[in-house]
C-alpha cells in the first residue's frame, strides 16, 4: 500500500482533538472521539495487512503480532519506566503503588478491564490517574490478538469472499452490542472491546468493501462531509453524551468516508503540519497524558499554555530518538524470544508487581510520611459496609455482645466511619451495637441516585427499614448518620469529584432533574418521613455533617512533607456552615418534629474559628470528610448518652 498522506493527517485531527479536550474540556467538549478516529484508522490498516496476506497466502501472525509490538511496546515501555523513576522521587505510597498497578496492567495491556471498574473516563478524579489512556491501546492490542486469529481460523473454512462477510457480520454484533451496553452500562462499556470492536471493524469494510468513486468532484465532496462529520462531533458531543453507541457513528463514518475518498491533496490533511503531527501522533497521545495528570498532581495554574506544547514536543522526541528505530520482525514462534519488546514488558511488568505488592516500596519513604499516609487506609477494622456484599441484601454487622446491643448506626460511609466512636464507650464483652451501613446510601424514603442505574439504594433502604422496625430490635436506639450535601452539591474534594457538581445526583420518585434548592427540599421532607417512622418506636438521633475539607488530608500533608511545600488546606467554621449550614437547619427542623435528638460534632471538631484536621500531632481524617480510626474517637463523648 503506498503511504496514505491523507490518514497520516487524520491522526493529526485525531491527536490534537485528544490532546486539547484533555487540557482544556471547553475547548473540544468532544475531543474523545479523535480515539474513535484512531480506531476506525488502526482497523483498515491492519486488516489491509491480514487480507492481503490471507489473500497472497503469505500472512505470517509471528511476523503480524511481532510487527504491532515493535511499534507499541518501545515508547508505551519508556514512558511506564519514566513514570515509576518520577514516582519514585514525587509520589506518596498509596499513589506510587497505584501507578505501579496502573503500569502492570498497562504493559500488558488489559488496563481497559481495570479503568472499566472504576468511575469512569470523564470523571474528574481519573486525572490522578497517569495511564488512564492506555486503555485504548489495550483495546487496539487485544483486538490485534482475536482478529488475525479468527480470520485464521476461518480461513480452513471459508473463502475470502465469505470471509469477508464474516467481518461484516462482526461488525453489525459488535455495533448491536455497543448500542445496547452503553445504554445499561455507559462505564464499562466506554473501555471495552466488545463494544469498541465495531470502529475497527467498520476500518476494515472500508479495505475489504471499497467504494469505486471516480471524478475528483465526488472524492473532494466524500472528504469533505468526513471532515465535516469529524469536527462537528468534536464540537457537539459532550461527557454527557451515551459512548461509544450510535452517537459513535458520526466520527467513525467520517473517518470512513475520509478512507473511502482517497484524496491525497487535501490542504488540511496534507499541509506539512498535519503531516508532521500525524508522523508523532503515537508517541504524542502516550506523553501527553501524564503530562495533563502532572500538571494537576502538582496544581500547576494554566497548565494547558505549557502542556499541550510540552506534549507535542515529548511526542517529537519520542518518534525521533524511539519510534523511527527499527526492530526485526520473526516469523517462528520458536524466534519470538529473540523479540527485544518482549523482554522490555517482562521488565516492566516485574517491576511494576514489586512496587505494587511493596506498597509504593514503602521502605524507601521516612517514617513520618509513611505514618500520615496510612491513614488513608485507617477505617473501620470490622468490614460494616454492605457495598462490599450482594447488592440489595442489608448486613447487620454486630459489634460486641450481640445479646445486648445498645443502639442501632444507620447511614453511608459516613455511618460506617463513626460506628466505633459509638461502641468505643461499651463493655463488647456485655454490650453491643448494629450498624447496618451502605456508601452512597443514607436511611432515606424514596432516595435515589442517578449514579445508581439499577436503583438499589431504593431496593436496600427498603429492605434496612423494614429490618430496623421488626420486633429484632424494638425499642433500641437509632442513630442516623449521613454525608447528605454530598449528595446534592457534590464532591468536596476535587480528586474526587464526580458529575454531579453542577446538578444533584439524588432524585425522588419522577422527579429526575431537580434544581438544588428542590433537592434540598425533597430531600429533608423524606429524611422526615423516614425519622418519624423510625422515632415511633425506637429513641431517634441524628448527627449534624462532619466538616468536609477540599482535600484527602493524609494525602496532601504526605505530599507537602515529600515536596517540601506547604498547602492551605484549613477550613474556617464559616467555611463549614458555608457548604452545610442548610442541611443543618433542615436537621434541626426535622428532629424537632419526630422528637428526635441531634448531635452536633461542631463543637469539637470546630470549637475555635478553624476546624481541625489533627489532634495530638496526629491526623484525624482519612481522606477530606471522613474521620479516621483515631479520629473518630473524638466524638465518642457524643453518644455515651446514646448508649448508656
Amino acid at each position: 500500500m503506498n503511504f496514505r498522506y491523507d490518514i497520516n493527517g487524520l491522526r493529526a485531527i485525531a491527536v490534537l482533538a485528544v490532546v486539547f479536550f484533555h487540557f482544556q474540556p471547553n475547548w473540544l467538549t468532544g475531543g474523545f472521539a479523535g480515539v474513535d478516529v484512531f480506531f476506525v484508522i488502526s482497523g483498515f490498516l491492519m486488516t489491509s495487512i491480514i487480507f492481503r496476506g490471507v489473500d497472497n497466502n503469505n500472512f505470517n501472525l509471528v511476523r503480524f503480532y511481532t510487527a504491532r509490538a515493535n511499534r507499541i511496546i518501545p515508547v508505551l515501555g519508556v514512558a511506564t519506566i519514566a513514570l515509576m523513576i518520577f514516582g519514585w522521587f514525587y509520589l506518596i505510597p498509596p499513589d506510587f503503588r497505584e501507578l505501579g498497578r496502573q503500569v502492570e496492567k498497562s504493559i500488558l495491556f488489559y488496563s481497559n478491564t481495570y479503568f472499566a471498574k472504576g468511575a469512569g473516563y470523564f470523571e474528574t478524579n481519573d486525572t490522578t490517574k497517569w495511564l488512564l489512556h492506555t486503555w485504548s491501546l489495550s483495546v487496539e492490542w487485544q483486538f490485534y490478538i482475536f482478529f488475525p486469529l479468527i480470520i485464521v481460523l476461518f480461513k480452513k473454512f471459508l473463502n475470502i469472499r465469505k470471509l469477508k462477510f464474516l467481518v461484516l457480520i462482526m461488525f453489525i454484533l459488535s455495533f448491536v452490542f455497543s448500542i445496547y451496553w452503553s445504554q445499561k452500562d455507559g462505564v464499562s462499556a466506554y473501555f471495552m472491546l466488545s463494544t469498541r470492536a465495531w470502529e475497527m471493524l467498520l476500518g476494515g469494510l472500508a479495505f475489504l468493501y471499497p467504494l469505486n468513486i471516480t471524478g475528483k468532484v465526488k472524492q473532494y465532496f466524500l472528504q469533505f462531509l468526513g471532515l465535516l462529520l469529524i469536527v462537528v462531533s468534536y464540537f457537539v458531543f459532550s461527557k454527557e453524551t451515551i459512548w461509544p453507541g450510535y452517537w459513535a457513528l458520526i466520527p467513525t463514518l467520517g473517518t470512513y468516508f475520509i478512507i473511502l475518498s482517497g484524496m491525497q491533496n487535501n490542504i488540511i490533511l496534507s499541509n506539512i503540519f498535519s503531516q508532521s503531527i500525524g508522523k508523532w501522533s503515537y508517541s504524542i497521545y502516550v506523553w501527553h497524558w501524564p503530562i495533563v495528570v502532572l500538571g494537576f498532581y502538582l496544581s500547576f495554574s494554566d497548565w494547558y499554555i505549557y502542556g499541550i506544547p510540552l506534549s507535542i514536543f515529548l511526542g517529537f522526541l519520542s518518534y525521533q530518538l524511539i519510534e523511527k528505530r527499527k526492530l526485526q520482525t520473526y516469523e517462528f514462534w520458536k524466534e519470538l524470544y529473540k523479540s527485544k519488546p518482549l523482554y522490555i514488558v517482562l521488565m516492566i511488568a516485574l517491576v511494576s508487581t514489586y512496587i505494587k505488592k511493596t506498597n509504593g516500596v514503602i521502605n524507601h519513604y521516612e517514617e513520618k510520611l509513611v505514618n500520615f499516609a496510612k491513614e488513608i487506609n485507617n477505617g473501620n477494622p470490622y468490614g460494616c459496609d454492605s457495598v462490599k456484599g450482594e447488592k440489595e441484601s442489608v448486613y447487620e454487622c454486630i459489634i460486641g455482645n450481640k445479646e445486648n446491643i445498645k443502639a442501632l448506626i444507620v447511614g453511608d460511609s459516613h455511618a460506617d466511619s463513626l460506628t466505633t466512636a459509638v461502641s468505643d464507650g461499651l463493655n463488647l464483652d456485655k454490650e453491643g451495637v448494629v450498624s447496618i451501613v451502605r456508601s452512597g446510601c443514607p436511611l432515606i424514603k424514596g432516595f435515589n441516585l442517578h449514579s445508581d442505574d439499577e436503583n438499589i439504594c431504593l431496593k436496600y433502604n427498603k429492605n434496612r427499614l423494614a429490618l430496623i422496625q421488626s420486633d429484632k430490635y424494638s425499642n433500641i436506639p437509632v442513630i442516623f448518620i449521613g454525608r447528605f450535601v454530598s449528595y446534592i452539591d457534590g464532591q468536596n474534594d476535587p480528586e474526587r469529584a464526580d458529575a454531579y457538581i453542577n446538578r444533584p445526583n439524588v432524585y425522588f420518585g419522577d422527579q429526575h432533574f431537580m434544581t438544588h434548592d428542590n433537592a434540598y427540599v425533597a430531600l429533608g421532607e423524606h429524611l422526615k418521613e423516614t425519622m418519624c417512622e423510625v422515632s415511633k418506636k425506637h429513641p431517634t438521633f441524628i448527627l449534624q455533617p462532619i466538616p468536609e475539607f477540599k482535600f484527602s488530608i493524609p494525602k496532601v500533608v504526605a505530599r507537602d512533607l515529600l515536596l517540601n511545600h506547604k498547602t492551605d488546606i484549613s477550613l474556617t467554621k464559616q467555611g463549614y456552615l458555608n457548604r452545610s449550614g442548610r442541611m443543618r437547619r433542615i436537621i434541626e427542623a426535622n428532629a424537632k418534629a419526630c422528637g428526635a435528638t441531634v448531635l452536633d460534632p461542631m463543637p469539637i471538631l470546630c470549637s475555635t474559628g478553624n476546624c481541625i484536621y489533627e489532634y495530638s500531632d496526629r491526623l484525624i481524617y482519612r481522606d477530606g470528610d471522613h474521620l479516621s480510626e483515631y479520629g473518630n474517637k473524638l466524638l465518642s463523648p457524643l453518644f455515651k448518652d446514646v448508649v448508656k
